[in-house]
């Protein structure tokens, strides 16, 4: 007999699978370790005023599909109306099959809304009227949305220079017991290309540090003051998004000199920016050790490559692609450079190239110390690769060249809050993936051990790996 689209048994086509999903993984919580959520939001508990801006809103993902489906920018990100927008997305759902776009939008009306129409131009306006109802209710607010998918850790991502007034907020904030807590997010130190634009954030980082960074020196100090507040408000990793490692070398001198320069707004050479960069990545990856944080580092997204649509509607708007940049050799040296200290933080590694997944995968493990079970990671399948075959070739590679048994599992990378049904996506791609080996008798049928597995990866490890203080426990110290 056919399967219901998006039916009880979606994506779990063994017996075996089955048992794993709803057995193991199906009730577990969310532990969201990275996405892009704003905190006020969060802190103002937000009502949408309608599907469309809950949706179509800083969704690049969805922005990309209307744009190749012949949709006008007005209706993309310009100033179409809500309905407007709303019925040129229901236009290019159908276009979207065996993208997961198609997957995840009747996931997201599925499981936030209770809407179980497939969305198309016939019935775009039904969809948009019943969301509109919901959207409406005091529990479809943004923390009625986190609550109904049962997340309960998020970390967001934020620029040192960020005041976290909004985080503050949510800690302080008894009634609402999800744990909220910021994300280092340091890219505008690394970018002394565009003098002009660093050093306005500079003077940002200062003011937020409290002391005015003239060189060096005092750079490395602001750093690690908004760490230790950032530390203070929860936070216990930080994020990188490069192209490509950055390992030149580099004395002392050399970085002091070229930092001066940009200072005085001078542009570095591409060679002394490389240095720079590779000196900064390893004095904070030193501070990040210090305090026993993790480190994420995104790796290969060539960005921005429509300069025409880059200056007529900024970065982040879906104009970014794979990159095919070296990654072996410069992020051996990087993480070796720490290693040699005996100062390498906890790393999570990501590519945007599924060509590199077996490069990450060995890489990680000629850095494990015995100290911390999976202290090296390979990062979820991420943005162009966060479908059913980037995730299974990913899943597949880890426990082939790793240990699949300790990995951190999925993250949502997102700035939609109603984004969380993707984890749902993770877990039954992962079951499947482990009841097909049990069915084909490469695992052995022990629920106990394969089930632990499940459990491990959908929640026990990021919440082991990551020792975020959890907002109940800190409420019950206080």
């Amino acid at each position: 007999m056919p399967r219901p689209f998006i039916g009880r048994d979606f994506l779990l086509a063994t017996r075996a699978a089955r048992r794993l999903y709803h057995g193991y993984a199906e009730t577990l919580p969310i532990y969201d370790y990275h996405c892009h959520l704003d905190a006020k939001d969060i802190a103002d508990n937000r009502q949408f005023t309608s599907i469309t801006e809950a949706w179509l809103g800083g969704d690049h993902y969805k922005w990309r599909a209307m744009r190749a489906n012949g949709v006008a920018e007005r209706l993309v990100t310009g100033d179409g109306t809500d309905i407007e927008k709303f019925d040129a997305w229901a236009r290019t759902v159908p276009a979207t099959v065996g993208n997961p776009l198609y997957h995840w939008t009747h996931l997201e009306l599925a499981r936030c809304f209770g809407v179980r129409e497939q969305l198309s131009p016939r019935t775009a306006t039904s969809v948009y009227g019943a969301c509109a109802a919901k959207l409406r209710e005091g529990t479809f607010r943004v923390r009625g949305l986190l609550g109904r998918m049962r997340v309960q850790v998020i970390c967001t991502t934020d620029d040192p220079t960020d005041s976290l007034e909004h985080h503050d907020r949510l800690r302080q904030d008894i009634s609402f017991p999800v744990t909220v807590v910021p994300g280092f997010r340091p890219d505008p130190a690394l970018a002394i290309g565009n003098p002009k634009t660093f050093n306005k954030w500079l003077n940002r980082l200062g003011a937020a540090a409290g002391l005015e960074v003239r060189d060096w020196s005092r750079l490395l100090v602001a750093l690690r003051r908004r760490i230790e507040a950032f530390h203070e408000r929860g936070c216990r990793l930080s994020d990188h998004g490069i192209e490509e490692p950055y390992a030149a070398d580099y004395t002392e001198g050399e970085v002091r000199r070229i930092f001066a320069a940009a200072r005085k707004g001078v542009a570095p050479s591409g060679e002394d920016a490389l240095k720079y960069r590779s000196a900064l990545l390893v004095e904070l990856g030193r501070m990040y050790a210090e305090r026993k944080w993790a480190w994420q580092l995104h790796l290969g997204a060539l960005r921005n490559v429509n300069s025409r649509a880059m200056e007529r509607l900024g970065p982040n708007s879906g104009y970014d692609m794979i990159g095919d940049f070296p990654m072996a050799r410069g992020l051996a040296a990087l993480l070796d450079r720490l290693d040699a200290d005996n100062a390498l933080p906890k790393t999570v590694l990501y590519s945007l190239n599924p060509a590199d997944n077996a490069v990450l995968a060995a890489l990680t493990g000629c850095f494990q110390d015995g100290a911390i079970p999976g202290k090296i990671q390979h990062g979820s399948a991420w943005w162009f690769n966060d479908q059913k075959p980037g995730m299974e070739e990913h899943l597949r590679t880890l426990a082939s060249l790793g240990l699949l048994p300790r990995f951190i599992g999925m993250l949502t990378d997102s700035r939609s809050f109603l984004s969380y049904p993707r984890h749902e996506y993770f877990r039954r791609i992962l079951c499947n993936l482990l009841g097909g080996w049990i069915e084909a008798g490469e695992l052995p049928r022990d629920w106990d051990l394969v089930g632990g597995v499940v459990r491990d990866v959908c929640w026990n490890n990021a919440e082991a790996y990551f020792g975020i203080p959890r907002k109940a426990a800190v409420l019950t110290e206080s």
